[in-house]
C-alpha cells in the first residue's frame, strides 16, 4: 500500500493547502500624478492590477459598465486584469495608460503625469503576477474588482498598510518607491487572504467541492503535485473508496471525472512552467510524465485550446522586441 504520509495536505483544511502557495509577484509599479480633468485607459492584460489612491479621490468605471467612486486611502485590486478606466469624474474622455511619458524613479518603479492647471489626484498603481495559471478554478470565482475598505473590517491589518502607503506615496524619502512596491505586494496578498477566509463569496462549485470532506483532500493533493502521476485507483485508495465508487462521488461534486480534472490541474500547470518559468517543450512533457513531445503537445492542445508551440512563440517574439 502507498504511504501518502508526507505528500497529503497537513492542515486538514484542503483550501488552505490548495491556496498555501499562493503568491502575487509584483513586476512593474507606477506612480501618477493627475491634474483635472484626466481619464486613464487601462487595457486587458493576464496581470493582475493594484491601484491605491494616494490624495484626492476619483472614480472607477468597473468592468461590469458601472462607476464607482474611490476616495484618497482606498485601493482596488482587479485579480483578471480586466479593462478598467480611472477619471477625475465618469464620464470623461479617458487616454490610454501606454500613451504617457513615464520616468523611472528605481527598479521597476515609474513616475508619469499629466499638465492640468488645477491640484489633482495622486495615484500609485501596479502590476503583479498570480502564481496561479489564468485558468485556475480560484481565479475564475475572484470578483473583478476588490476593494480594500471593503475587507478591512475582517481583516485588521489593511487599515495599517493603507495608512503606511498613504505615508509613503508622496516619495518624499530616500527608498519610497520600492518600499511602496511592497507594501502594494502584501496588501494585494492580504485582501485575497481575506476574500478567501470569508469563504470565497461563494459556498457551491468548486469552493464547495474543495470544501467537502472526502473529496477536498483529494483535490488538493492533484493541485499540490500537479507532476504527479496520478490514477483513478490512487485517487480513490486517498478517499479510501472503491475505484467506481470514487469515480461517481468525484464527478457527482466536481462536474468533471477524475482523469479529466487531473489533466486540466496538469496541462495548467504546463503553460506556467512555459509561461512564467520559460520551460521547454520537451522539459515540460517529460516533468509530467509524457514519452513524446507530441503526445503531450496533443493533450495540451485539447485542454488549453493551442499548442505550447504557441505559447514559446510568443515569448521568443516578447523577448526580441525588449531586446
Amino acid at each position: 500500500m502507498l504511504d501518502y504520509s508526507s505528500k497529503v495536505p497537513i492542515t486538514g483544511d484542503p483550501l488552505t493547502d490548495i491556496l498555501r502557495g499562493l503568491r502575487l509577484d509584483g513586476v512593474e509599479y507606477g506612480r501618477c500624478e493627475m491634474q483635472e480633468p484626466w481619464g486613464l485607459q487601462f487595457p486587458a492584460q493576464t496581470a493582475a492590477r493594484f491601484h491605491f489612491i494616494g490624495r484626492k479621490g476619483c472614480w472607477l468605471l468597473q468592468p461590469s459598465g458601472e462607476w464607482v467612486e474611490l476616495k484618497a486611502g482606498d485601493a482596488v485590486l482587479l485579480p483578471r486584469g480586466a479593462a478598467h478606466v480611472l477619471a477625475s469624474e465618469p464620464g470623461i474622455e479617458a487616454s490610454p495608460i501606454q500613451g504617457y511619458k513615464v520616468a523611472e524613479v528605481c527598479k521597476d518603479v515609474y513616475c508619469m503625469s499629466n499638465e492640468g492647471r488645477r491640484p489633482g489626484t495622486l495615484l500609485f498603481f501596479g502590476s503583479m503576477y498570480f502564481n496561479l495559471d489564468g485558468l485556475h478554478p480560484l481565479l475564475g470565482m475572484m470578483p473583478d474588482v476588490m476593494r480594500a475598505h471593503e475587507l478591512e473590517a475582517y481583516e485588521p491589518g489593511i487599515p495599517h498598510l493603507l495608512e503606511a502607503m498613504a505615508r509613503e506615496v508622496t516619495m518624499e524619502r530616500v527608498g519610497s518607491g520600492g518600499i511602496l512596491a511592497r507594501l502594494a505586494d502584501v496588501l494585494a496578498a492580504t485582501v485575497i487572504r481575506s476574500w478567501v477566509e470569508r469563504g470565497c463569496g461563494d459556498s457551491s462549485g468548486w469552493i464547495a467541492a474543495v470544501r467537502d470532506r472526502e473529496i477536498g483532500r483529494v483535490l488538493a493533493a492533484i493541485h499540490l503535485e500537479p507532476d504527479r502521476d496520478w490514477t483513478v485507483e490512487t485517487l480513490a485508495r486517498m478517499m479510501g473508496a472503491s475505484r467506481s465508487g470514487f469515480a461517481e462521488r468525484f464527478a457527482t461534486i466536481v462536474g468533471e471525472t477524475p482523469a479529466r480534472y487531473v489533466t486540466q490541474v496538469r496541462m495548467h500547470q504546463a503553460r506556467q512552467w512555459l509561461v512564467r518559468d520559460r520551460l521547454k517543450i520537451s522539459v515540460v512533457a517529460a516533468r509530467l510524465g509524457y514519452e513524446s513531445d507530441a503526445s503531450f503537445s496533443r493533450a495540451f492542445k485539447r485542454v488549453i485550446g493551442s499548442a505550447p508551440s504557441h505559447f514559446r512563440a510568443e515569448e521568443q517574439a516578447e523577448t526580441r522586441q525588449a531586446g
